[in-house]
This record gives C-alpha cells, structure tokens and sequence, in this order.
C-alpha cells in the first residue's frame, strides 16, 4: 500500500448518519484530541476522516 498522507479539509459532513460505538485505546484517543485541536475539527470529525481514508484505501489479500 502506498504511503499517502490524509488531508483534512474544512468542509463538514451533511446527510444521514448511524452511531456506533467503540473502544479505543487511551494513547489513540488522546492523539485523535490533539489532531482535533491542531485542526479545530472535532473529534468526530477526525475519526469520520481517517475512517473514510482507510476504507477508501484498504487491500485485502
């Protein structure tokens, strides 16, 4: 897989949306909080940005 940087743009999600729930180590989350604020983006936002990312990027052998 190619080592590709994610982008975080300013546009914001709009459309329908489902809750899920998960844990996640404390390291992770407090790195999440900090890419947050480094881009006055909420926590959401981040975690919704690289979970498109992976998703989009994935491979499955």
């Amino acid at each position: 897989m190619d080592d590709k940087k994610l982008v975080i743009s300013q546009k914001k999600f709009s459309g329908d949306s489902s809750v899920l729930s998960l844990r996640l180590p404390n390291d992770l989350v407090s790195r999440l909080d900090e890419i947050a604020e480094d881009t006055k983006r909420t926590r959401n936002d981040i975690v919704l940005k690289c979970l498109e990312y992976a998703v989009q990027n994935i491979e499955i052998n």
